[in-house]
């Protein structure tokens, strides 16, 4: 088994896998053929056009500029800035490499979430880590996993503007403490969150934005894509492009 043909398992894409280039009809055969169908030995890659790297870190407009890790952490336990706090178990802040050069960011933590404290940990917490091990990651090896919002809006709703304007300072501090090399946004509450504008999911990917002087890449947020699997082909794609954005980052 090759290396394309192992991440294409993690990703439960194999064997449904087929080249961008193929027509409706050798798409119809391969989701309806018995057998494996050949894979292409990798994703065309994108054409990048990577944010210049700044010569120092971007000055910070964060509210909460001067705080360090661990006083970052203990002001989002005890934030009571917004509604949702009222209403969940605990506050979510994040797990891994505090120094990690890749970011991954949610929406918010779901009911597993909130229970356990840790962003991603149910069905699409397990999906997120079949993601990273596509790309030779793993959870807290040079991973960080964030949120927008850091406690659980009430039925797993998407969070409200208000909520993401008091929780966003939260995130932003993180990313100027983390200092990745790449962010990777799951899902459109992340991606526009980040942005600061709003747009279509299908707008935003298939290429880098800036955040900051950091690359950007968008992506769907693993609980859609177990709704939607049909739509894991896109994911690797973009997968493939963070890929190598890092490797460009990295020089």
């Amino acid at each position: 088994m090759n290396l394309n043909e192992a991440a294409l398992r993690e990703l439960n894409l194999y064997p449904l896998w087929v080249p961008r280039e193929a027509s409706l009809a050798q798409v119809e055969v391969a989701l309806s053929a018995p057998t494996p169908i050949e894979i292409a030995p990798r994703v065309e890659s994108v054409a990048l056009s990577l944010p210049p790297q700044p010569s120092a870190v971007p000055e910070s407009v964060s509210a909460h500029a001067n705080l360090g890790w661990d006083e970052l952490q203990g002001l989002v336990r005890d934030c009571r800035a917004c509604k949702l706090r009222a209403g969940c178990t605990q506050t979510v802040f994040g797990v891994g490499d505090p120094q990690a050069d890749w970011l991954f960011v949610g929406e918010g933590p779901g009911v597993e979430e909130d229970v356990r404290g840790e962003p991603f940990v149910g069905q699409a917490g397990r999906l997120l880590d079949n993601m990273l091990a596509a790309l030779k990651l793993k959870r807290g090896d040079d991973v960080y996993i964030g949120n927008v919002v850091k406690c659980r809006p009430p039925g797993n709703r998407t969070p409200e503007a208000d909520e993401i304007g008091c929780c966003l300072p939260y995130l932003q501090r993180q990313i100027e403490l983390i200092q990745p090399k790449l962010i990777v946004a799951l899902g459109k509450t992340a991606a526009t969150a980040l942005l600061g504008r709003e747009a279509s999911l299908a707008s935003l990917r298939g290429s880098l934005h800036d955040y900051r002087g950091t690359p950007l890449l968008i992506t769907y947020h693993p609980a859609y894509l177990l709704r939607s699997p049909t739509e894991k082909a896109k994911a690797w794609q973009d997968l493939c492009l963070a890929r190598d954005a890092m490797k460009a980052r990295k020089g």
